[in-house]
């Protein structure tokens, strides 16, 4: 769960600097109302600590995830 929410504000985090380097158009900056409004630092903030999550994801062992997947499939009747 944890990860999907760090995707998807990467995936913003992603977006925003796409249209600051295409269009040097800020969006959060945008819709929260500067880049020194708190809500818009809060933002930038969770962006960054979702990058620093991710980290975690290229060090996992990915067969032990997909085990363990299978396992709860397998129990649940799936």
């Amino acid at each position: 769960m944890l990860d999907r929410i760090a995707l998807a504000l990467l995936i913003i985090g992603g977006i925003n600097w796409g249209s600051i380097g295409l269009f040097q158009f800020d969006l959060v900056a945008w819709i929260f109302g500067g880049q020194t409004g708190i809500i818009a630092r809060i933002v930038y903030t969770l962006v960054a600590l979702s990058a620093l999550w991710c980290i975690t994801l290229l060090f996992r062992d990915r067969k032990s995830e997909s085990t363990d997947y299978n396992e709860l499939s397998s129990e649940s009747g799936a």
